[in-house]
Protein backbone atom coordinates (compact mmCIF):
# COMPACT_ATOMS: atom_id res chain seq x y z
CA UNK A 1 0.00 0.00 0.00
CA UNK A 2 3.00 2.33 0.28
CA UNK A 3 2.93 3.21 -3.91
CA UNK A 4 -0.81 4.58 -2.74
CA UNK A 5 0.37 7.09 -0.60
CA UNK A 6 4.31 7.69 -1.55
CA UNK A 7 3.52 10.58 -4.02
CA UNK A 8 2.67 13.25 -1.32
CA UNK A 9 2.83 13.46 2.62
CA UNK A 10 0.41 11.84 3.94
CA UNK A 11 -1.90 13.36 7.09
CA UNK A 12 -2.68 11.75 10.41
CA UNK A 13 -5.94 11.42 9.41
CA UNK A 14 -5.40 9.61 6.30
CA UNK A 15 -2.71 7.27 7.72
CA UNK A 16 -5.41 6.39 9.98
CA UNK A 17 -7.67 5.73 7.54
CA UNK A 18 -4.76 3.07 6.22
CA UNK A 19 -3.88 1.29 9.24
CA UNK A 20 -7.63 0.80 9.65
CA UNK A 21 -7.87 -1.05 6.08
CA UNK A 22 -4.89 -3.02 6.70
CA UNK A 23 -5.91 -3.82 9.96
CA UNK A 24 -8.62 -6.02 7.99
CA UNK A 25 -6.63 -6.96 5.70
CA UNK A 26 -8.54 -4.91 2.48
CA UNK A 27 -7.15 -5.07 -0.92
CA UNK A 28 -5.28 -2.86 -2.51
CA UNK A 29 -8.46 -2.02 -5.06
CA UNK A 30 -10.52 -0.87 -2.39
CA UNK A 31 -7.85 0.45 -0.29
CA UNK A 32 -7.31 3.08 -3.29
CA UNK A 33 -11.15 4.01 -3.90
CA UNK A 34 -11.98 4.60 -0.18
CA UNK A 35 -8.94 7.36 -0.25
CA UNK A 36 -10.65 8.30 -3.76
CA UNK A 37 -13.90 8.48 -2.21
CA UNK A 38 -13.33 9.90 0.92
CA UNK A 39 -10.82 12.79 -0.71
CA UNK A 40 -13.90 13.59 -2.86
CA UNK A 41 -15.96 14.53 0.07
CA UNK A 42 -13.16 16.21 1.45
CA UNK A 43 -12.91 18.56 -1.51
CA UNK A 44 -16.66 19.23 -1.49
CA UNK A 45 -16.08 20.22 2.22
CA UNK A 46 -13.13 22.53 1.47
CA UNK A 47 -11.88 21.13 5.44
CA UNK A 48 -10.72 18.18 6.67
CA UNK A 49 -13.70 15.31 6.53
CA UNK A 50 -13.36 14.69 10.81
CA UNK A 51 -15.22 18.45 11.15
CA UNK A 52 -18.20 17.11 9.16
CA UNK A 53 -21.61 17.59 10.21
CA UNK A 54 -24.53 15.95 9.64
CA UNK A 55 -25.98 18.61 6.94
CA UNK A 56 -22.62 18.16 5.41
CA UNK A 57 -23.14 14.90 4.44
CA UNK A 58 -26.82 15.99 3.24
CA UNK A 59 -25.57 18.53 0.87
CA UNK A 60 -22.89 16.45 -0.64
CA UNK A 61 -25.39 13.51 -1.78
CA UNK A 62 -27.51 15.74 -2.97
CA UNK A 63 -25.34 17.61 -5.02
CA UNK A 64 -24.10 13.99 -6.31
CA UNK A 65 -27.39 12.90 -7.40
CA UNK A 66 -28.05 16.70 -9.13
CA UNK A 67 -24.62 16.38 -10.55
CA UNK A 68 -25.87 13.11 -12.29
CA UNK A 69 -23.30 10.61 -10.06
CA UNK A 70 -24.17 7.15 -11.62
CA UNK A 71 -26.00 5.15 -8.78
CA UNK A 72 -22.75 2.51 -8.10
CA UNK A 73 -20.31 5.43 -8.02
CA UNK A 74 -22.75 6.79 -5.04
CA UNK A 75 -23.51 3.79 -3.16
CA UNK A 76 -18.85 2.95 -3.61
CA UNK A 77 -18.62 7.03 -1.93
CA UNK A 78 -20.84 5.96 1.10
CA UNK A 79 -19.65 2.61 1.49
CA UNK A 80 -16.08 4.25 1.90
CA UNK A 81 -17.53 7.08 4.27
CA UNK A 82 -19.22 4.85 6.23
CA UNK A 83 -16.07 3.14 7.23
CA UNK A 84 -14.23 6.37 7.77
CA UNK A 85 -16.79 7.85 10.05
CA UNK A 86 -17.49 4.53 11.69
CA UNK A 87 -13.89 2.86 11.97
CA UNK A 88 -11.79 5.29 11.45
CA UNK A 89 -13.58 8.55 13.23
CA UNK A 90 -16.14 6.66 15.57
CA UNK A 91 -18.88 8.70 14.70
CA UNK A 92 -21.80 6.13 13.59
CA UNK A 93 -24.09 8.75 13.80
CA UNK A 94 -22.94 10.37 11.17
CA UNK A 95 -22.62 7.05 9.38
CA UNK A 96 -25.96 6.97 9.70
CA UNK A 97 -26.95 9.64 7.60
CA UNK A 98 -25.31 8.42 4.64
CA UNK A 99 -28.50 6.97 2.29
CA UNK A 100 -27.24 3.57 -0.34
CA UNK A 101 -29.86 4.18 -3.37
CA UNK A 102 -31.51 1.05 -4.73
CA UNK A 103 -30.84 0.64 -8.26
CA UNK A 104 -31.84 -2.55 -10.78
CA UNK A 105 -28.74 -5.06 -10.98
CA UNK A 106 -27.88 -5.84 -14.72
CA UNK A 107 -28.00 -8.94 -15.83
CA UNK A 108 -24.09 -10.19 -16.13
CA UNK A 109 -22.48 -10.87 -19.44
CA UNK A 110 -21.91 -14.47 -19.74
CA UNK A 111 -20.17 -16.72 -22.58
CA UNK A 112 -21.11 -19.87 -23.94
CA UNK A 113 -18.45 -22.70 -23.55
CA UNK A 114 -17.72 -22.32 -26.88
CA UNK A 115 -16.76 -18.34 -26.77
CA UNK A 116 -14.50 -19.57 -23.59
CA UNK A 117 -12.87 -21.74 -25.82
CA UNK A 118 -11.87 -19.37 -28.66
CA UNK A 119 -11.15 -16.55 -25.62
CA UNK A 120 -8.45 -18.79 -23.99
CA UNK A 121 -7.15 -20.21 -27.71
CA UNK A 122 -6.59 -16.41 -28.83
CA UNK A 123 -4.78 -15.04 -26.15
CA UNK A 124 -0.83 -14.62 -27.07
CA UNK A 125 0.95 -16.20 -24.63
CA UNK A 126 1.49 -18.89 -21.97
CA UNK A 127 1.03 -16.86 -19.15
CA UNK A 128 -1.57 -14.81 -20.15
CA UNK A 129 -3.56 -18.08 -21.54
CA UNK A 130 -2.98 -19.53 -18.10
CA UNK A 131 -4.04 -16.30 -15.94
CA UNK A 132 -7.37 -16.48 -17.64
CA UNK A 133 -7.92 -19.76 -17.27
CA UNK A 134 -7.39 -19.70 -13.76
CA UNK A 135 -10.22 -16.57 -13.41
CA UNK A 136 -12.26 -19.18 -15.56
CA UNK A 137 -11.37 -22.43 -14.18
CA UNK A 138 -11.49 -21.34 -10.08
CA UNK A 139 -13.72 -18.27 -10.45
CA UNK A 140 -11.67 -16.06 -9.13
CA UNK A 141 -12.03 -12.31 -9.30
CA UNK A 142 -9.42 -10.37 -11.35
CA UNK A 143 -7.32 -9.05 -8.50
CA UNK A 144 -7.88 -12.60 -6.87
CA UNK A 145 -5.50 -13.86 -9.83
CA UNK A 146 -2.98 -11.32 -9.64
CA UNK A 147 -2.22 -11.65 -6.15
CA UNK A 148 -2.12 -15.63 -6.21
CA UNK A 149 1.48 -16.75 -5.70
CA UNK A 150 3.54 -20.23 -6.51
CA UNK A 151 2.80 -21.39 -2.90
CA UNK A 152 -1.30 -20.71 -3.67
CA UNK A 153 -1.01 -24.19 -6.07
CA UNK A 154 -1.83 -27.26 -3.41
CA UNK A 155 -1.71 -30.09 -6.47
CA UNK A 156 -1.97 -32.76 -3.60
CA UNK A 157 -5.48 -31.45 -2.61
CA UNK A 158 -6.18 -29.52 -5.60
CA UNK A 159 -6.68 -26.31 -4.12
CA UNK A 160 -5.92 -22.47 -4.91
CA UNK A 161 -5.19 -20.96 -1.46
CA UNK A 162 -7.05 -17.14 -2.38
CA UNK A 163 -5.48 -15.73 0.95
CA UNK A 164 -6.86 -12.00 0.35
CA UNK A 165 -10.40 -12.31 -1.55
CA UNK A 166 -13.17 -9.59 -1.43
CA UNK A 167 -13.01 -7.93 2.01
CA UNK A 168 -9.67 -9.63 3.18
CA UNK A 169 -11.52 -13.10 3.11
CA UNK A 170 -9.48 -16.60 2.58
CA UNK A 171 -10.60 -19.28 1.14
CA UNK A 172 -9.90 -22.45 -1.41
CA UNK A 173 -10.79 -22.28 -4.59
CA UNK A 174 -10.67 -25.47 -6.91
CA UNK A 175 -8.23 -26.15 -8.82
CA UNK A 176 -9.15 -28.18 -12.08
CA UNK A 177 -6.58 -31.16 -13.38
CA UNK A 178 -6.39 -29.23 -16.58
CA UNK A 179 -5.54 -26.28 -15.12
CA UNK A 180 -2.89 -27.72 -13.18
CA UNK A 181 -1.15 -29.18 -16.06
CA UNK A 182 -1.55 -26.00 -18.01
CA UNK A 183 0.13 -24.05 -14.59
CA UNK A 184 2.51 -26.53 -14.98
CA UNK A 185 3.46 -25.76 -17.84
CA UNK A 186 3.61 -22.01 -17.13
CA UNK A 187 6.21 -22.83 -14.46
CA UNK A 188 8.39 -24.50 -16.46
CA UNK A 189 8.54 -21.89 -19.55
CA UNK A 190 8.31 -18.89 -16.17
CA UNK A 191 11.40 -20.91 -14.78
CA UNK A 192 13.02 -21.13 -17.48
CA UNK A 193 13.05 -17.59 -18.49
CA UNK A 194 13.76 -16.63 -14.73
CA UNK A 195 10.37 -15.24 -13.86
CA UNK A 196 9.31 -17.72 -11.68
CA UNK A 197 10.25 -18.72 -8.67
CA UNK A 198 8.84 -21.01 -5.81
CA UNK A 199 7.65 -18.16 -3.44
CA UNK A 200 7.26 -15.32 -6.07
CA UNK A 201 3.81 -14.17 -7.70
CA UNK A 202 2.47 -17.04 -10.07
CA UNK A 203 1.92 -14.28 -12.84
CA UNK A 204 4.49 -12.11 -12.73
CA UNK A 205 4.71 -8.35 -13.99
CA UNK A 206 6.67 -6.56 -16.32
CA UNK A 207 9.26 -7.22 -13.39
CA UNK A 208 9.00 -10.80 -11.84
CA UNK A 209 8.75 -9.33 -8.23
CA UNK A 210 5.64 -7.62 -8.88
CA UNK A 211 2.20 -9.16 -9.73
CA UNK A 212 0.59 -8.44 -13.23
CA UNK A 213 -1.43 -5.31 -12.82
CA UNK A 214 -5.82 -5.70 -13.03
CA UNK A 215 -5.32 -3.39 -15.66
CA UNK A 216 -2.91 -5.61 -17.66
CA UNK A 217 -5.27 -8.64 -17.30
CA UNK A 218 -8.18 -6.37 -18.14
CA UNK A 219 -6.46 -5.80 -21.75
CA UNK A 220 -5.53 -9.49 -22.38
CA UNK A 221 -9.04 -10.35 -22.27
CA UNK A 222 -10.62 -7.77 -23.99
CA UNK A 223 -7.31 -8.13 -26.99
CA UNK A 224 -8.50 -12.00 -26.78
CA UNK A 225 -12.00 -11.19 -27.20
CA UNK A 226 -11.43 -9.41 -30.55
CA UNK A 227 -8.85 -11.92 -31.79
CA UNK A 228 -11.68 -14.38 -31.38
CA UNK A 229 -14.05 -12.16 -33.04
CA UNK A 230 -16.56 -12.22 -29.53
CA UNK A 231 -18.97 -9.32 -29.48
CA UNK A 232 -20.08 -9.10 -26.59
CA UNK A 233 -18.39 -6.66 -23.96
CA UNK A 234 -15.94 -8.87 -22.06
CA UNK A 235 -13.78 -7.95 -19.15
CA UNK A 236 -11.77 -10.53 -16.57
CA UNK A 237 -15.06 -10.88 -14.47
CA UNK A 238 -16.85 -12.20 -17.34
CA UNK A 239 -14.92 -15.14 -17.00
CA UNK A 240 -15.83 -15.83 -13.21
CA UNK A 241 -19.88 -15.17 -14.42
CA UNK A 242 -19.17 -17.82 -17.01
CA UNK A 243 -17.80 -19.75 -14.23
CA UNK A 244 -20.83 -19.70 -11.93
CA UNK A 245 -23.09 -20.21 -14.77
CA UNK A 246 -22.05 -23.16 -16.21
CA UNK A 247 -21.81 -24.76 -12.91
CA UNK A 248 -25.28 -23.91 -12.27
CA UNK A 249 -26.39 -25.29 -15.48
CA UNK A 250 -24.32 -28.58 -15.05
CA UNK A 251 -26.45 -29.17 -11.38
CA UNK A 252 -24.29 -28.09 -9.11
CA UNK A 253 -25.77 -27.20 -5.82
CA UNK A 254 -26.13 -23.67 -5.15
CA UNK A 255 -24.54 -23.50 -2.04
CA UNK A 256 -21.29 -25.11 -3.54
CA UNK A 257 -20.74 -22.39 -6.02
CA UNK A 258 -21.49 -19.68 -3.26
CA UNK A 259 -18.64 -21.23 -1.25
CA UNK A 260 -16.59 -21.64 -4.10
CA UNK A 261 -16.97 -17.69 -5.09
CA UNK A 262 -16.26 -16.58 -1.67
CA UNK A 263 -19.58 -15.30 -1.64
CA UNK A 264 -21.31 -14.14 2.21
CA UNK A 265 -24.31 -14.09 0.43
CA UNK A 266 -26.63 -16.63 -1.31
CA UNK A 267 -28.69 -13.88 -2.99
CA UNK A 268 -25.31 -13.40 -4.64
CA UNK A 269 -25.12 -16.27 -6.39
CA UNK A 270 -28.83 -17.17 -6.47
CA UNK A 271 -28.55 -14.42 -9.67
CA UNK A 272 -26.99 -16.26 -11.78
CA UNK A 273 -30.32 -18.33 -12.29
CA UNK A 274 -31.45 -15.62 -14.21
CA UNK A 275 -28.75 -16.28 -17.45
CA UNK A 276 -28.13 -19.92 -16.92
CA UNK A 277 -30.15 -20.65 -19.78
CA UNK A 278 -29.34 -24.58 -19.92
CA UNK A 279 -31.20 -24.96 -16.82
CA UNK A 280 -34.07 -23.07 -17.99
CA UNK A 281 -34.73 -25.27 -21.02
CA UNK A 282 -34.28 -28.17 -19.22
CA UNK A 283 -37.52 -27.26 -17.13
CA UNK A 284 -40.68 -28.57 -18.38
CA UNK A 285 -43.52 -26.33 -18.24
CA UNK A 286 -46.78 -27.54 -16.56
CA UNK A 287 -48.75 -26.32 -19.46
CA UNK A 288 -46.55 -29.05 -21.63
CA UNK A 289 -47.81 -32.09 -19.37
CA UNK A 290 -51.81 -30.76 -19.64
CA UNK A 291 -51.32 -31.96 -23.20
CA UNK A 292 -53.83 -29.96 -24.96
CA UNK A 293 -51.86 -29.01 -27.73
CA UNK A 294 -51.03 -32.37 -29.27
CA UNK A 295 -50.06 -32.05 -33.08
CA UNK A 296 -52.43 -32.54 -35.44
CA UNK A 297 -52.78 -36.11 -36.93
CA UNK A 298 -51.61 -36.28 -40.62
CA UNK A 299 -53.87 -36.95 -43.40
CA UNK A 300 -53.36 -40.37 -44.75
CA UNK A 301 -51.61 -40.53 -48.10
CA UNK A 302 -52.91 -41.68 -51.14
Amino acid sequence: MNELISIAPVSPLRQRLIDDMNMRHFGRETQRNYIRDVGRFATFLGRPPDTATAEDLRRFQVEQREAGVPVPTMNSVVSALRFFFTQTLDRPDLARRLVRVSHPRKLPVVLSRDEVTRLLNATTCLKHQAALSVAYGAGLRVAEVSMLKVRDIDSERMLLRVERGKGGQYRNAMLPADLLKLLRQWWKLGHEQGVMHRDGWLFPGQHYLKPISTRQLYRVVVEAAQSAEIAKRVGPHTLRHSFATHLLEDGIDIRIIQALLGHAKLENTAFYTRVATRTVRAVTSPLDKLGLFLPEPEAPSG
